[in-house]
């Protein structure tokens, strides 16, 4: 029996067609028990606004993140374990959260986001985590909302060219930044890099102080062209989320600062990052209403109606 294509983009359906592997692969990626195996989740217990935590004892998390964050949820529940993600999902002053936790970089944040985009209706992947400063423009403990990220990595080239921008959706820009002010924590929106590699890549010795020549301008670099924090997933998630329709954005706490020799301190910040997520998704989840009520693509200020 042929495979029912008719859900694809025509693009996607043609490209798909002509693949003589088609017959050997899942369309849809691999199950187990009939839910995506990688992530376990039940699709139809995800919300609308996705947070993504990395496993970061730089964070200096108490819990798994994802079961960390769900203590703050009211009528959380467990929407998908294995050995690779944990993920939770409930309710945050009236907008429905998953949070997911796994591992480090853009390889293990394409796996969790090939699965929520394929299996789930949710709109917004938000990236939560924790940075390097590498700009003089931010101290240890404050946080960068992201306006747009550098592909410095090799995941997402995997999808798009090299001129593809990693843009963060706009809205979701607007409502961390009012959710930071209103909570008067430091922030900055700015850039943020995506690497694969968190030490040569970024200016930092690897094995016996190990650095190649061009390693040695990285920070100055950053310097120059005005990226403020480095980290490893952003692209990854920003880059998908807007590839397939989605809304895409990053929050990241800074813990030191390369450029300007300010130390290493685990968690500083991160709290108030995680703070900022939620009441900027409590923010959105209100604006895609005011957005809903008119029939409009996009929120714009004008929508705004009286939210007390």
């Amino acid at each position: 029996m042929s495979e029912d294509l008719s859900h694809l983009p025509s693009v996607s359906r043609e490209t798909w067609e002509s693949y003589k592997y088609r017959n050997n692969v899942p369309l849809r990626g691999l199950q187990i028990n009939g839910r995506p195996a990688l992530t376990g989740i039940d699709p139809t217990k995800i919300g609308d606004y996705v947070f993504i935590f990395v496993r970061d004892p730089l964070c200096a998390y108490d819990d798994d993140p994802a079961t960390q964050l769900a203590s703050r949820l009211e009528n959380a529940e467990l929407a998908g374990k294995t050995g690779m993600f944990t993920t939770w999902t409930g309710t945050y002053k009236g907008a429905r959260i998953s949070a997911v936790s796994g591992g480090s970089g853009g390889g293990e944040a394409e796996l969790c986001m090939f699965e929520l985009l394929e299996y789930t209706n949710a709109s917004t992947f938000l990236r939560v985590g924790g940075s390097g400063g590498t700009n003089e423009a931010v101290r240890p403990g404050d946080i960068v909302i992201a306006k747009g990220i550098v592909r410095d990595e090799g995941l997402s080239a995997a999808y798009v060219g090299p001129g593809w921008p990693a843009v963060c959706d706009p809205e979701v820009v607007i409502a961390l930044a009012e959710a930071a002010r209103a909570l008067n924590v430091r922030y900055h929106i700015g850039l943020t890099r995506s690497v694969d590699s968190d030490l040569i890549s970024g200016g930092r010795p690897s094995v016996r102080g190990y650095l190649r020549p061009e390693n040695l301008n990285a920070v100055d670099e950053c310097r120059r062209t005005g990226v403020l924090n480095g980290e490893r997933e952003a692209a990854a998630i920003v880059t998908m989320a807007t590839l397939f329709g989605k809304r895409g954005g990053s929050v990241c706490s800074v813990a030191d600062n390369i450029a300007t020799g300010e130390k290493f301190e685990a968690g500083a910040g991160h709290n108030a990052a995680i703070d900022v997520a939620l009441e900027g998704v409590a923010l959105l989840a209100k604006m895609d209403g005011e957005r809903a009520a008119v029939g409009a693509t996009h929120w714009l200020p004008s929508m705004q109606t009286d939210r007390e």
